[in-house]
Protein backbone atom coordinates (compact mmCIF):
# COMPACT_ATOMS: atom_id res chain seq x y z
CA UNK A 1 0.00 0.00 0.00
CA UNK A 2 0.71 3.66 -0.60
CA UNK A 3 0.07 6.31 1.33
CA UNK A 4 0.78 10.26 1.18
CA UNK A 5 -0.11 12.87 3.53
CA UNK A 6 -0.42 16.58 2.78
CA UNK A 7 -0.04 19.01 5.12
CA UNK A 8 1.79 22.94 6.05
CA UNK A 9 3.70 20.74 8.79
CA UNK A 10 5.24 18.09 7.88
CA UNK A 11 7.86 17.89 10.65
CA UNK A 12 4.70 16.56 12.85
CA UNK A 13 5.14 13.16 11.07
CA UNK A 14 8.79 12.32 12.27
CA UNK A 15 7.04 10.98 15.59
CA UNK A 16 4.30 8.75 14.50
CA UNK A 17 5.87 7.22 11.44
CA UNK A 18 8.51 5.87 13.17
CA UNK A 19 7.55 3.61 15.75
CA UNK A 20 5.44 0.46 16.37
CA UNK A 21 3.85 -1.31 13.46
CA UNK A 22 3.50 1.76 11.55
CA UNK A 23 7.59 1.21 11.22
CA UNK A 24 7.19 -2.43 10.94
CA UNK A 25 5.01 -2.11 7.76
CA UNK A 26 7.51 0.15 6.26
CA UNK A 27 10.43 -1.73 6.91
CA UNK A 28 8.71 -4.64 5.47
CA UNK A 29 7.95 -3.44 2.06
CA UNK A 30 4.15 -3.55 3.14
CA UNK A 31 3.47 0.00 2.89
CA UNK A 32 5.17 3.22 1.58
CA UNK A 33 4.66 6.12 3.66
CA UNK A 34 5.22 9.66 2.42
CA UNK A 35 4.80 13.26 3.79
CA UNK A 36 4.33 16.19 1.22
CA UNK A 37 4.78 19.91 2.19
CA UNK A 38 1.91 21.92 0.62
CA UNK A 39 3.87 24.70 0.79
CA UNK A 40 6.16 23.26 -1.74
CA UNK A 41 3.09 23.60 -4.14
CA UNK A 42 2.74 27.64 -4.19
CA UNK A 43 4.27 29.45 -6.28
CA UNK A 44 4.29 33.53 -4.26
CA UNK A 45 7.49 34.66 -2.20
CA UNK A 46 5.36 33.97 1.20
CA UNK A 47 4.37 29.97 0.22
CA UNK A 48 0.89 30.92 1.00
CA UNK A 49 -1.73 28.16 1.64
CA UNK A 50 -4.25 30.38 3.27
CA UNK A 51 -6.95 33.26 2.04
CA UNK A 52 -9.54 34.80 4.13
CA UNK A 53 -13.12 33.74 3.11
CA UNK A 54 -15.42 34.93 0.82
CA UNK A 55 -18.60 36.47 2.60
CA UNK A 56 -16.19 37.43 5.46
CA UNK A 57 -16.00 35.52 8.67
CA UNK A 58 -13.16 34.77 11.65
CA UNK A 59 -10.34 32.49 11.00
CA UNK A 60 -8.53 31.77 7.29
CA UNK A 61 -9.33 28.64 4.89
CA UNK A 62 -6.80 26.69 3.27
CA UNK A 63 -6.51 27.90 -0.75
CA UNK A 64 -7.65 25.00 -3.39
CA UNK A 65 -4.40 25.69 -6.11
CA UNK A 66 -2.16 23.82 -3.54
CA UNK A 67 -4.02 21.00 -3.23
CA UNK A 68 -5.17 20.43 -6.68
CA UNK A 69 -1.10 20.69 -7.84
CA UNK A 70 -0.60 18.70 -5.19
CA UNK A 71 -2.92 15.78 -6.09
CA UNK A 72 -2.00 15.93 -9.58
CA UNK A 73 1.92 15.58 -8.93
CA UNK A 74 0.85 12.50 -6.77
CA UNK A 75 -1.04 10.64 -9.81
CA UNK A 76 -4.67 9.87 -8.23
CA UNK A 77 -6.88 8.90 -10.15
CA UNK A 78 -9.98 11.25 -11.40
CA UNK A 79 -12.49 11.60 -8.61
CA UNK A 80 -15.26 9.91 -10.79
CA UNK A 81 -13.09 6.39 -11.16
CA UNK A 82 -11.98 6.49 -7.62
CA UNK A 83 -16.33 6.77 -6.57
CA UNK A 84 -17.47 4.49 -9.09
CA UNK A 85 -14.35 1.71 -8.12
CA UNK A 86 -12.85 1.70 -11.12
CA UNK A 87 -8.99 2.88 -9.37
CA UNK A 88 -8.06 1.05 -5.80
CA UNK A 89 -7.37 4.91 -4.40
CA UNK A 90 -8.74 7.05 -1.86
CA UNK A 91 -8.20 10.73 -1.17
CA UNK A 92 -8.92 11.72 1.94
CA UNK A 93 -10.02 15.22 3.47
CA UNK A 94 -9.60 15.39 7.27
CA UNK A 95 -12.25 17.85 9.37
CA UNK A 96 -14.75 18.14 12.03
CA UNK A 97 -17.56 18.06 9.60
CA UNK A 98 -16.01 14.37 7.64
CA UNK A 99 -17.91 10.71 8.72
CA UNK A 100 -16.69 9.19 11.55
CA UNK A 101 -13.92 7.37 11.32
CA UNK A 102 -14.24 3.29 12.62
CA UNK A 103 -12.86 0.23 12.49
CA UNK A 104 -15.27 -0.21 9.36
CA UNK A 105 -13.63 2.24 7.16
CA UNK A 106 -10.30 1.23 8.58
CA UNK A 107 -10.79 -1.82 7.09
CA UNK A 108 -12.22 -0.75 3.63
CA UNK A 109 -9.10 1.74 3.39
CA UNK A 110 -6.83 -1.26 3.52
CA UNK A 111 -8.11 -3.05 0.52
CA UNK A 112 -6.82 -0.04 -1.40
CA UNK A 113 -3.23 0.45 -3.07
CA UNK A 114 -3.06 3.73 -2.67
CA UNK A 115 -4.69 6.13 0.01
CA UNK A 116 -4.34 10.20 0.11
CA UNK A 117 -4.55 11.84 3.52
CA UNK A 118 -5.17 15.71 3.09
CA UNK A 119 -4.82 17.49 6.71
CA UNK A 120 -7.56 20.59 7.06
CA UNK A 121 -6.28 23.50 8.79
CA UNK A 122 -7.20 26.84 10.32
CA UNK A 123 -11.08 27.17 9.88
CA UNK A 124 -11.40 24.41 7.05
CA UNK A 125 -10.42 24.10 3.49
CA UNK A 126 -11.83 26.01 0.67
CA UNK A 127 -15.03 23.51 -0.60
CA UNK A 128 -14.53 23.32 -4.42
CA UNK A 129 -11.71 20.45 -2.60
CA UNK A 130 -14.10 18.49 -0.46
CA UNK A 131 -16.66 18.36 -3.82
CA UNK A 132 -14.16 18.12 -6.79
CA UNK A 133 -11.00 16.24 -5.28
CA UNK A 134 -11.89 14.23 -2.11
CA UNK A 135 -13.96 11.02 -2.23
CA UNK A 136 -13.97 10.56 0.98
CA UNK A 137 -13.84 13.23 4.55
CA UNK A 138 -13.11 11.57 7.92
CA UNK A 139 -13.29 12.26 11.40
CA UNK A 140 -11.88 11.06 14.35
CA UNK A 141 -14.44 11.96 16.61
CA UNK A 142 -17.34 14.50 17.68
CA UNK A 143 -14.89 17.49 18.86
CA UNK A 144 -12.62 19.91 17.20
CA UNK A 145 -8.90 19.93 16.75
CA UNK A 146 -6.55 22.62 15.48
CA UNK A 147 -5.55 20.65 12.10
CA UNK A 148 -5.87 16.82 10.54
CA UNK A 149 -2.43 15.93 11.43
CA UNK A 150 -3.36 14.19 14.57
CA UNK A 151 -6.06 12.41 12.53
CA UNK A 152 -3.98 11.29 10.06
CA UNK A 153 -1.83 9.40 12.33
CA UNK A 154 -4.48 7.96 13.84
CA UNK A 155 -6.01 6.75 10.58
CA UNK A 156 -2.51 5.68 8.90
CA UNK A 157 -1.74 3.72 12.63
CA UNK A 158 -5.54 1.70 12.53
CA UNK A 159 -5.01 1.22 8.46
CA UNK A 160 -1.39 -0.37 8.40
CA UNK A 161 -1.92 -2.70 11.29
CA UNK A 162 -4.64 -4.70 8.99
CA UNK A 163 -2.07 -4.80 6.34
CA UNK A 164 -1.25 -8.66 6.11
CA UNK A 165 2.24 -9.41 8.18
CA UNK A 166 1.98 -6.31 9.78
CA UNK A 167 1.00 -7.69 13.19
CA UNK A 168 2.79 -10.64 14.23
CA UNK A 169 -0.40 -12.93 15.14
CA UNK A 170 -2.56 -11.89 12.89
CA UNK A 171 -5.40 -13.76 14.55
CA UNK A 172 -5.41 -10.96 17.13
CA UNK A 173 -6.40 -8.66 14.96
CA UNK A 174 -9.31 -10.56 15.26
CA UNK A 175 -10.71 -10.10 18.49
CA UNK A 176 -10.23 -6.69 19.45
CA UNK A 177 -12.96 -4.21 20.56
CA UNK A 178 -15.00 -3.06 17.28
CA UNK A 179 -14.09 -5.86 14.93
CA UNK A 180 -16.47 -7.33 13.04
CA UNK A 181 -15.54 -10.79 11.73
CA UNK A 182 -18.24 -11.83 8.81
CA UNK A 183 -17.21 -15.32 8.73
CA UNK A 184 -18.76 -15.91 12.66
CA UNK A 185 -22.44 -15.63 12.80
CA UNK A 186 -25.05 -15.08 15.41
CA UNK A 187 -25.74 -18.55 15.80
CA UNK A 188 -22.17 -20.20 15.30
CA UNK A 189 -22.52 -18.74 19.23
CA UNK A 190 -20.65 -15.70 18.43
CA UNK A 191 -17.07 -17.20 20.07
CA UNK A 192 -15.10 -14.30 21.40
CA UNK A 193 -11.58 -16.17 21.54
CA UNK A 194 -12.09 -15.18 17.70
CA UNK A 195 -13.51 -11.90 17.53
CA UNK A 196 -15.29 -9.01 19.23
CA UNK A 197 -18.08 -9.20 16.39
CA UNK A 198 -18.48 -5.79 17.24
CA UNK A 199 -18.38 -6.09 21.03
CA UNK A 200 -15.96 -4.21 22.80
CA UNK A 201 -13.11 -6.43 23.81
CA UNK A 202 -13.29 -8.53 26.92
CA UNK A 203 -11.00 -8.13 29.47
CA UNK A 204 -7.48 -9.89 29.90
CA UNK A 205 -5.25 -10.97 32.77
CA UNK A 206 -1.91 -12.00 32.92
CA UNK A 207 0.15 -13.46 35.88
CA UNK A 208 0.67 -13.29 39.16
CA UNK A 209 -2.68 -15.01 39.40
CA UNK A 210 -3.17 -13.23 42.84
CA UNK A 211 -1.61 -9.63 42.97
CA UNK A 212 -2.50 -7.47 46.57
CA UNK A 213 -5.48 -9.64 46.86
CA UNK A 214 -7.32 -9.69 43.22
CA UNK A 215 -7.07 -12.59 41.99
CA UNK A 216 -7.92 -13.51 38.31
CA UNK A 217 -11.29 -14.66 37.75
CA UNK A 218 -11.90 -18.68 38.19
CA UNK A 219 -12.78 -19.41 34.73
CA UNK A 220 -9.51 -18.22 32.70
CA UNK A 221 -7.76 -20.87 35.22
CA UNK A 222 -9.77 -23.73 34.63
CA UNK A 223 -8.44 -24.89 31.58
CA UNK A 224 -12.37 -25.74 29.86
CA UNK A 225 -12.16 -23.77 26.92
CA UNK A 226 -16.15 -24.08 26.50
CA UNK A 227 -16.26 -21.75 30.32
CA UNK A 228 -13.61 -19.56 29.16
CA UNK A 229 -15.07 -19.00 26.03
CA UNK A 230 -18.41 -18.21 27.91
CA UNK A 231 -16.73 -16.17 30.67
CA UNK A 232 -15.09 -14.12 27.69
CA UNK A 233 -18.17 -13.21 25.84
CA UNK A 234 -20.25 -12.15 29.32
CA UNK A 235 -17.91 -9.65 29.88
CA UNK A 236 -17.31 -8.47 26.71
CA UNK A 237 -21.30 -7.73 26.84
CA UNK A 238 -21.35 -6.24 30.04
CA UNK A 239 -18.73 -3.58 29.06
CA UNK A 240 -20.32 -2.99 26.02
CA UNK A 241 -23.67 -2.54 27.32
CA UNK A 242 -21.98 -0.21 30.22
CA UNK A 243 -19.61 2.05 27.88
CA UNK A 244 -21.27 1.72 24.72
CA UNK A 245 -24.63 0.71 24.22
CA UNK A 246 -25.13 1.85 20.58
CA UNK A 247 -22.81 -1.46 19.78
CA UNK A 248 -25.11 -3.54 20.41
CA UNK A 249 -27.44 -2.55 18.00
CA UNK A 250 -25.03 -3.82 15.28
CA UNK A 251 -23.36 -6.48 16.57
CA UNK A 252 -23.92 -10.15 15.90
CA UNK A 253 -25.43 -11.53 18.88
CA UNK A 254 -26.80 -15.52 19.68
CA UNK A 255 -30.11 -16.44 21.43
CA UNK A 256 -27.44 -16.93 24.67
CA UNK A 257 -26.09 -13.63 24.32
CA UNK A 258 -29.86 -11.77 24.26
CA UNK A 259 -30.74 -13.99 27.04
CA UNK A 260 -27.78 -12.82 29.35
CA UNK A 261 -28.44 -9.51 28.13
CA UNK A 262 -32.09 -9.28 29.18
CA UNK A 263 -31.08 -10.56 32.51
CA UNK A 264 -28.26 -8.07 33.00
CA UNK A 265 -31.69 -4.92 32.20
CA UNK A 266 -33.51 -7.03 34.26
CA UNK A 267 -31.64 -7.17 37.57
CA UNK A 268 -31.06 -3.13 36.99
CA UNK A 269 -35.34 -3.34 36.85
Amino acid sequence: MKADIVTIFPDFFRGPLEYGITRRAQEMGLAAIQVHDLREFTHDRHRTVDDRPFGGGEGMVLKPEPLFECLELLGVAPREERLAGRAKQSVVLLSAQGQRFTQKVASELVLLDHIVLVCGRYEGVDERVAECLADRELSIGDYVLSGGEMAAAVIVEAVMRLLPGAVGNEASTQQESFTVDAKVKASDGADSTCGSNGLLDYPHYTRPAEFSGMAVPEALLSGNHEEIRRWRRQRALEKTLRNRPDLLEGASLSEEDKRFLAGIKNNRG
